[in-house]
């Protein structure tokens, strides 16, 4: 390199310098201190003690809580993300369509997501009470007995499920994106071809739009593996641990047990379960998923 390039390279690396140092202190230090910790008792309030691969030993041999958590985690992801992604999908077909009034039904769909989940968690917990809520309510006025929706441990994983689809709205406007980039003249020339209204959906729109779903199944995959505030607000793991998840288990940890290494450790592993289903996603996309030019 000459003396420009050394100088060019120098002005670079100036100009980039604050990100750099906050990915340095913020990101990539956390992340070695992290995983160190792991590998150590530490307690929190006194220095930690380095003693190898115990708490990852503790974890999956010693620690029946830890497969409870990390089963209602899967649960969870099950009920939750299928749902959220068929009905975000459905409700953006339906607001792509031209009908009137279309910006308002947008607004409407999109305005929950915004609600602070502190605020949404409190209105769900009023509409789901067992003897006030307006869902045994409704129940009650068709003959029906009313559910512990979130007291009864057969209900309150699926209770939480549902309520996730409160927020679909951003997922919805990601969708609508992606519709919208759709050439016209596709829908025109599977119509000429005498496609119908399901054909020319399964065989234009949603190859089309593959790489926006394959975005969102990426984007829920981490969030419901991630889940934590709903749960914790409305039901605090219970009744009897049924909604304790891995991440309120994780949280509990670190700051209720002050057991700071094990937490790691638990952080750890749901980084890798998350990398693998990442990864997963990412391997099987190559069938299913088209982009423009291939």
């Amino acid at each position: 390199m000459t003396k420009r390039d050394w100088w060019n390279f120098i002005k670079g690396m100036a100009f980039i310098s604050p990100w750099l140092i906050g990915f340095v202190l913020f990101m990539a230090l956390p992340i070695a201190l992290s995983f160190y910790y792991s590998l150590t008792d530490y307690p929190l309030f006194q220095p930690p003690v380095f003693i190898g691969t115990d708490n990852y030993e503790r974890l999956f041999t010693g620690d029946a809580l830890f497969w409870k958590t990390l089963w209602n985690t899967v649960y969870y992801t099950l009920l939750s993300l299928p749902a959220t992604m068929l009905i975000s999908l459905g409700l953006a077909l339906l607001l792509n369509a031209r009908i009137a009034n279309q910006s308002i039904y947008r607004t409407i769909i999109f305005i929950p997501s915004i609600v602070p989940i502190m605020a949404s968690a409190m209105l769900w917990l009023v509409l789901m009470n067992p003897d006030t809520g307006v869902f045994n309510g409704l129940l009650n006025l068709v003959g029906l007995d009313g559910i512990g929706w979130l007291t009864d441990k057969r209900w309150a994983m699926p209770s939480l499920a549902f309520m996730s689809l409160w927020g679909v709205g951003y997922t919805v406007v990601i969708y609508l994106a992606g519709l919208q980039d759709v050439p016209t003249s596709l829908y025109e020339a599977a119509e000429i071809d005498g496609a119908g209204v399901w054909s020319r959906m399964w065989n234009v729109t949603l190859p089309f739009i593959s790489p926006v779903i394959f975005f969102n199944l990426i984007m829920a995959i981490i969030g419901t593996l991630q889940v934590f505030l709903q749960p914790f607000v409305m039901t605090k793991g219970g009744p009897d641990d049924s909604t304790r998840v891995y991440t309120m288990y994780l949280y509990q940890t670190a700051f209720e047990f002050q057991e700071f290494g094990y937490a790691s450790a638990m952080a750890w592993v749901q980084l890798l379960i998350i990398l693998v289903l990442t990864g997963i996603a990412f391997w099987s996309s190559k069938r299913w998923v088209h982009y423009q030019g291939e």
